[in-house]
């Protein structure tokens, strides 16, 4: 399995080596392409040093954030990438035969494969890293974070960089939290969901006490202080409990892993059954279709990227069609 650029930190913050194979990363994709957004900063897209379509995008408080978008139409979809990910996660692919090289841009990626039926953006958050192992191009800043920064900054980006709503938000891993905080705060702006092995509240539920207090450990021992992300679970978890339910529901789709990974935490035995029921507490919250035939381990999008174009094409027509 691929063990370049994010083991360290996806392991612990729940992007953990998937056991029976496969890259064990975030959220990912994969391919290459370009495209300008409608509407970016006034004198044309500042140079991105990521060599990509990308720009980076004021979101004031002197800070930008690495924004690359591509493609036409509505809704707008918008990929959060699981921890420590950049936006190079849904424009780079595994290869099958190279299990343990990096993910390389292919043309089969989730970001390209979107922006062939509508208008798709992916973004560098703060502390993230390129598979080439560069920072990425986003201002940094103090961590650990949570899913209302994630929100924040996110809303924030789109706004720079003139993306309009509806948007469709496809989460992976610790993005999952993120793409349902802004959903349920946001909700008249969001036309539909996309779940790639997310994490949700439901873990603080599923994991015993002990797997879940070793792995909040495990992930604060990942804050070196040199601006790495570094997800804060616990108040992610308050923020999304206390935030307003769903009015009504969203077109969604929850895909599930089902090679066997682990967080590798605690000593009261596997994560595997208290991830998987957390994925199907998800799937019923959000009266979602749930995936669970995957053929892929937690790195669903970089392994099976064809799985989460299809499940984004079914929401993106949904909601077109009004829900």
């Amino acid at each position: 399995m691929y063990e370049g650029r994010r083991v360290l930190v996806t392991v612990a913050a729940c992007c953990a080596l998937a056991a029976a194979g496969g890259p064990a990363l975030a959220a990912a994709g994969w391919g290459a392409g370009a495209g300008a957004g409608p509407g970016g900063a006034s004198g044309g897209p500042t140079p991105d040093p990521a060599g990509s379509a990308g720009r980076v995008v004021d979101v004031g408080d002197g800070r930008g954030i690495r924004l690359e978008c591509r493609g036409s139409g509505s809704p707008t979809v918008v990929l959060v990438s699981g921890t420590g990910g950049a936006a190079d996660e849904w424009t780079s692919v595994a290869d099958p035969a190279r299990p343990t090289a990096a993910p390389r841009p292919g043309a089969g990626a989730v970001l390209p494969a979107v922006a062939s039926f509508t208008r798709v953006c992916a973004y560098d958050r703060p502390g993230t890293t390129r598979f080439d192992g560069g920072p990425a191009s986003s201002t940094p800043v103090a961590q650990p974070t949570t899913a209302a920064a994630g929100v924040r900054d996110l809303r924030a980006a789109l706004a720079a960089g003139g993306e309009r709503p509806p948007y469709v938000l496809v989460g992976a891993s610790w993005g999952a939290m993120i793409a349902e905080l802004f959903a349920r705060t946001d909700f008249p702006r969001v036309a539909g969901l996309v779940t790639v092995d997310g994490a949700s509240p439901y873990l603080r539920d599923t994991l015993t006490a002990a797997q879940w207090t070793d792995w909040m450990k495990k992930i604060a021992a990942t804050d070196t202080g040199k601006g790495a992300e570094v997800p804060d679970y616990e108040a992610s978890v308050a923020q999304i409990r206390r935030a307003p339910a769903l009015p009504r529901p969203l077109p969604a789709v929850v895909l599930t892993s089902d090679r066997p990974w682990d967080l590798g935490v605690g000593n009261s035995g596997s994560t595997w059954p208290a991830w998987l029921a957390a994925q199907d507490r998800l799937a019923r919250e959000l009266r979602a279709r749930h995936v669970t035939e995957t053929g892929s381990g937690h790195g669903i999008a970089v392994e099976r990227p064809r799985l989460v174009v299809d499940a984004v094409r079914e929401v993106v027509e949904r909601a077109r069609d009004g829900g």
